[in-house]
């Protein structure tokens, strides 16, 4: 017979204010099996804490059943408060009364009927609970960061300058990412390549920074500290060791109709390219979808006249194989497209542009030089109108319900541009609500307006009408209710961001969650910010959601410094919640092979005798060291031959009978 004790937390007064704690303790002591039952304001804290481990030393206590919040808060506290006390750890049951009752009935006589409920069955399934042991396994030294941004170079350096090896992964040319198109950054308006380049000379030549661009990565197996991921490096088609950088091949590339991706399709580049002057590394790479070699077999100039003989046109994608031991995701964001906000003339009109695009126009090395005209006519706008919200904080469904985040801040910073160059420019900007959460951004913002004179209406623009050469942009101002017509000669959309189109297949790839808008989710909001649910997988910049650069630089900081403590670790514990299979059972269907997200389960030959004759047929088989415990396979297993440790079906038919008791 086991010797139970159960303790019940007040959470001051989360649990308490709806729960009636003294009556839980009371009920569970009438329970089958308790011998000790106790109700406590904290019992997370050291006194609750000690509370516990002296019970379990004076009443003999078998098995310890705590009813308090979630067991993802405090399940691994309380675990180690019982093996401090000599109790196997998973001996320790936690029954969830904060979340599950407290937080959702108002009504205390149900919310306390439902908490002795959930705490009966906590009894039950403890009752049955067996001792587990946790394995070890070892960790690779080594950690890949997907993303070369501002995020993903952070990340790499931090880890690197800690003494470990690092990989980035970068889908595009160079590293860089978007802060590398951005003109000025705010609340200083320092240049952003100025800032940004030495980070990017840092990752190219750190010693323990490997480079891996103009690549993706393909497939990822393993588990925390022996990730195994393939990384498909594409053909540039010029040989990175041989090229010089000389640029040659792409001033005389005949072929200059491809839109420039970087200057986001302000001008045209060549079939080979390098996408920016300061591109690490500075290496060109061939659009094979533009050249006219691999169109039609012809041209070739660019290998004529390399001096280096770098032009490789037979060059072929590499698939490289690594292990890890930590992944960093910092994939960044993408602008939504504006083709479902007819009403702005976006695409139909040349002086409509993005505010991504407004910053390829005012930079030095953009379409223009740094000289700010009109796209249309290459002549200086007199009035530009600034248009926030352009999709986000959208309930339509064309664009995005939620904040942006950083278009309020960088719209201010490119009215002060525009007037500090011209002062004679007119800026207008419309807004729902000025937004300026982080360090001096409202003093940036105010300035704007008092110190650069911007006028601000608050309100929408409803229709923008093009009449000859000018825009007439039709809104209302919400503070008086009268309309407002502007004749702009250029507006500029503040258009919402979103995640990456290819957000979710990757995280579908790493086994990590995405919201719905396709964002990754964090473990924890506010206790795990920079991990995902998949261990050893950890989230940096605005892959997670909308950020600014020092926000972004911040979270890549925390991202690396949990890698690095990750990877500093000789062994981890692995889960001793795996699942297990009775061999004399299995069909040998594999039906829980297929429905493992973890590629934990593979089928495995086996050798029978039945009546003095040999016979093999085939089982499912459970690699623990990538087995995760999430139960998926026990209910996918028709013959019932796959128990998961610590939730046999058998314990939790417990939990249901002493529910509907």
């Amino acid at each position: 017979m086991q010797r139970i004790g159960v303790f019940v937390c007040w959470c001051g007064s989360n649990i308490a204010g709806t729960v009636d704690v003294a009556q839980v303790a009371q009920s569970a002591a009438a329970m089958p099996g308790v011998v000790y039952a106790k109700d406590y304001q904290y019992m997370c804290s050291e006194v609750g804490q000690n509370m516990i481990k002296q019970a379990i030393a004076e009443h003999g206590l078998t098995r310890v059943v705590v009813a308090s919040c979630s067991p993802r808060m405090h399940e691994s506290t309380f675990r180690k408060t019982a093996a401090a006390a000599g109790l196997n750890p998973y001996l320790v049951e936690v029954a969830n009364i904060r979340e599950h009752c407290a937080w959702i009935h108002k009504d205390k006589a149900e919310g306390t009927k439902k908490a002795i409920a959930l705490t009966r069955a906590a009894v039950a399934k403890a009752t049955l609970n067996a001792p587990l042991v946790a394995g070890e396994s070892g960790v690779e030294k080594r950690a890949l960061v997907i993303g070369g941004g501002i995020a993903g170079l952070q990340t790499a350096l931090d880890i690197a300058d800690a003494g470990y090896a690092v990989d980035i992964v970068e889908k595009s040319p160079s590293i860089g990412g978007k802060m590398a198109q951005i003109d000025k950054t705010f609340p200083t308006l320092d240049c952003s390549a100025c800032i940004l380049t030495p980070k990017m000379v840092d990752a190219a030549t750190h010693e323990n920074i490997t480079l891996y661009t103009y690549s993706e990565v393909e497939s990822v197996s393993g588990f925390v500290g022996n990730f195994e991921v393939a990384i498909r490096q594409k053909a540039r088609s010029v040989d990175a060791k041989k090229c010089s950088g000389c640029g040659l091949c792409a001033e005389k590339c005949p072929s200059r109709k491809a839109k420039s991706e970087f200057d986001e399709g302000l001008r045209t580049r060549g079939a080979i390219y390098i996408p920016f002057p300061q591109a690490i590394p500075n290496v060109p790479v061939i659009d094979r979808d533009e050249c006219t070699y691999f169109k039609t077999g012809k041209c070739g100039l660019c290998s004529k006249i390399c001096p280096a003989s770098a032009v490789s046109f037979e060059q072929a994608d590499e698939v490289i194989t690594q292990r890890y031991g930590a992944i960093v995701v910092a994939t960044g964001f993408d602008m939504i497209e504006l083709d479902k906000f007819g009403e702005y003339q976006y695409g139909q009109h040349p002086d409509v542009i993005t505010s991504l695009e407004f910053e390829r126009l005012t930079n030095a090395a953009g379409p223009t030089g740094g000289k700010f005209v009109r796209p249309s006519d290459h002549k200086k706008p007199k009035k530009v109108v600034f248009v926030q919200c352009v999709g986000s904080r959208d309930t339509s469904g064309r664009g995005k319900p939620y904040c942006s985040k950083i278009c309020c801040m960088y719209t201010a910073k490119h009215a002060m541009l525009i007037r500090d160059k011209y002062p004679d420019v007119e800026a207008s900007v419309f807004y729902i609500d000025v937004r300026t959460p982080g360090k001096n951004f409202d003093e940036f913002q105010r300035r704007a307006v008092e110190e650069y004179g911007v006028q601000y209406i608050k309100g929408m623009v409803g229709k923008i009408f093009p009449e000859q050469d000018k825009l007439m942009v039709h809104g209302v101002d919400a503070l008086s209710g009268e309309t407002v017509v502007i004749d702009a000669d250029l507006v500029v959309l503040a258009s919402a961001t979103k995640a990456k189109d290819d957000a979710e297949a990757l995280g579908r790839m790493l086994s990590i969650s995405t919201d719905t808008h396709d964002f990754f989710t964090e473990a924890h909001p506010k206790l795990r910010p920079v991990e995902s649910h998949t261990a050893g997988i950890f989230l940096a910049g605005a892959c997670q959601g909308p950020k600014d650069i020092p926000e972004t630089v911040s979270q890549a900081g925390a991202a690396a410094a949990k890698a690095i403590g990750l990877l500093s670790k000789k062994k981890l514990v692995t889960n001793p919640c795996v699942t297990t299979v009775n061999e004399a059972l299995c069909s040998g269907c594999l039906a829980c092979e297929k429905i493992c997200p973890y590629g934990a389960i593979a089928a495995k030959t086996i050798e029978l005798t039945n009546n003095g004759v040999k016979e093999t047929r085939v089982v499912a088989a459970v690699n623990e060291a990538l087995c995760q415990g999430c139960g998926g396979c026990t209910v996918a297993c028709r013959a019932g031959a796959i128990d998961l440790k610590g939730f046999t079906n058998r314990q939790i038919m417990a939990e249901v009978d002493a529910i509907c008791f």
